[in-house]
């Protein structure tokens, strides 16, 4: 089922079990008409299925819930709002005061305004992110629970991420987060290292911008423990005057030489485990309409081998 016809099914479904609850069932009850009409009862059974299947999709499938939590908040908002809406203009000033709610009714009055709270901050101000790769070490971990500032790059409207109000752009040395270009149902976090018009060559594991290495001063051996734990090098890397540490594996051979130039309202991003890292220089570069923020602060760590919380990360800034 395509997720336009899920949601159009869930609404007409869900919208006709609201009038019967609202309309149609006190008419049954003053007439004393015990059954309900057959597609009453099937639209009920369907919207009860849709509203299980939604659940199990959004937190027991594989599919991205920072993805598709988006959607669902602003159905929740619209569906809660327009019964909140038609309540206060029109429902209530005919149902007695000493009148019990119907539970759709109190349920919307209950939740409407949390729903609008949440979808402005998660839409516009910031939202959380849970890092599931290693491709940023050492400078974030998997399971890291990442601060995103949404409104960094702009104020973009939900779902279709269509930026409405530019506020800044991308600087190179940041950790920003984006819709996956070849699946923009998945979001990456990676570095920026090449802006609009950047010439970017990596060749012998360095990086060159506009033709100025990017010079790495070694810092001792490390280990690449969420790669399978490999012994790897530690560098600090200096991205035009922007200092961050990278991986680098001398047992992995690379002979090609990435070699492009990035073009307009695109960027460039790389993980700081350079070898180790799913990034622009095998699928290309990342499109202005696919930013989605820039991770900020390391909220929560949770190490996943040893099963325990890494409090000592809790509040780092990323940089």
């Amino acid at each position: 089922m395509s997720l336009l016809a899920y949601i159009a099914l869930l609404l007409i479904t869900g919208i006709i079990s609201l009038i019967d609850i609202i309309h149609w069932a006190p008419k049954r009850r003053m007439a004393e008409i015990k059954e309900k009409p057959g597609f009453i009862e099937l639209s009920r059974f369907v919207f009860v299925l849709l509203v299980l299947y939604g659940i199990y999709q959004l937190f027991f499938s594989q599919l991205n819930i920072s993805y598709y939590f988006p959607i669902a908040l602003v159905v929740a908002t619209i569906f809660t709002g327009i019964i909140y809406g038609l309540d206060k203009i029109f429902w209530a000033k005919k149902r007695d005061k000493a009148a019990k709610k119907p539970a759709l009714i109190e349920f919307s009055h209950s939740f409407f305004m949390v729903f609008l709270i949440v979808f402005v901050i998660r839409s516009f101000i910031v939202q959380p992110y849970r890092v599931p790769t290693g491709s940023l070490e050492p400078t974030v971990l998997p399971n890291d629970f990442l601060l995103v500032t949404q409104y960094s790059y702009g104020l973009r409207l939900p779902i279709t991420n269509t930026r409405f109000i530019k506020i800044s752009e991308p600087k190179r040395g940041e950790i920003t987060v984006f819709h996956f270009p070849l699946d923009p149902t998945v979001d990456y976090v990676k570095r920026i290292v090449g802006l609009p018009g950047d010439h970017i060559v990596y060749k012998n594991k360095t990086l060159y911008v506009n033709g100025i290495e990017a010079k790495q001063t070694y810092v001792g051996p490390a280990i690449d423990q969420y790669g399978g734990d490999i012994p790897v090098k530690l560098y600090e890397e200096d991205l035009m005057g922007v200092k961050h540490p990278i991986l680098i594996n001398p047992d992995k051979v690379d002979n090609s030489t990435y070699d492009f130039t990035v073009p307009p309202e695109m960027y460039f991003a790389v993980g700081d485990n350079r070898d180790g890292s799913y990034d622009s220089r095998y699928w290309g570069f990342v499109p202005e309409a696919n930013l989605v923020g820039r991770a900020q602060y390391i909220l929560l760590s949770y190490d996943d081998k040893a099963k325990k919380m890494r409090w000592s990360r809790s509040g780092q800034a990323l940089k």
